[in-house]
């Protein structure tokens, strides 16, 4: 996908009403800072504990009405909110915040990475150093590829090339953005708030709000 003048601050990407996320997502202008954050941030999060929460295990960090499988594992640090559903061979690798309802399904693995309220990785899906908007929803088998073939740090491509200097760095997805089967969001992508992508599309660069990408050289407002 060709470069495209895209709003890409958190701002236009979420609307962040996690009460223990607010703050980091205050704090930073751009879901890349999120990432190199959210790490420690949860660390701080187990440390200081939250209102209603309790210790699952050591260093994971359990709201109110969870479910998790006895077959998912789940590595510190990790905090997930109120109503998650962690299903069957679900892998939690650690730095990761849950908002409430989200579902990590089957065989999907997480690492260093923020889903917010009601985002849904339900089947055999990569989330690695990604931020999931709202109700943002991967297609069984999409995958957020975090590192380039090269090894080369990541850049982000909106309207100019921003370097972030991160190795790994992978998908962030605004608020309600459906991502079908099979996808493939290569390192640095940002799609925009409601946004939709075909199944088995392969994804780079930046997608607006609002838009229908059915390929990479395809993108059509939706009307």
């Amino acid at each position: 996908m060709n470069p495209q003048k895209v709003e890409i601050s958190n701002a236009a990407l979420f609307d962040c009403r996690v009460p223990y996320l607010k703050s980091l997502f205050d704090s930073c202008e751009y879901p890349w800072e999120i990432v190199l954050r959210v790490s420690e941030y949860a660390k701080m999060l187990v440390l200081n504990g939250i209102e209603g929460f309790s210790l699952y295990s050591d260093g994971v960090l359990v709201g109110r009405g969870v479910k998790i499988a006895p077959s998912a594992t789940i590595c510190p640090p990790a905090v997930i909110g109120e109503d998650c559903e962690i299903r069957v061979g679900a892998y939690i690798r650690g730095g990761v915040i849950l908002g409430r309802g989200v579902v990590v399904g089957n065989s999907s693995e997480l690492k260093n990475c923020v889903m917010l309220d009601g985002a849904q990785a339900p089947h055999y899906n990569y989330v690695g150093d990604s931020v999931l908007g709202n109700y943002s929803h991967l297609g069984a088998g999409a995958i957020c590829s975090n590192l380039r073939s090269d090894g080369r740090d990541v850049v982000v491509r909106a309207d100019t090339a921003i370097p972030t200097r991160m190795r790994k760095l992978g998908a962030m997805l605004g608020d309600h953005v459906e991502v079908g089967c099979g996808c493939v969001l290569n390192p640095g992508t940002i799609v925009g708030k409601s946004s939709r992508i075909y199944p088995l599309t392969s994804l780079r660069g930046t997608v607006p709000p609002k838009c229908i990408v059915k390929s990479a050289t395809n993108v059509v407002e939706i009307k």
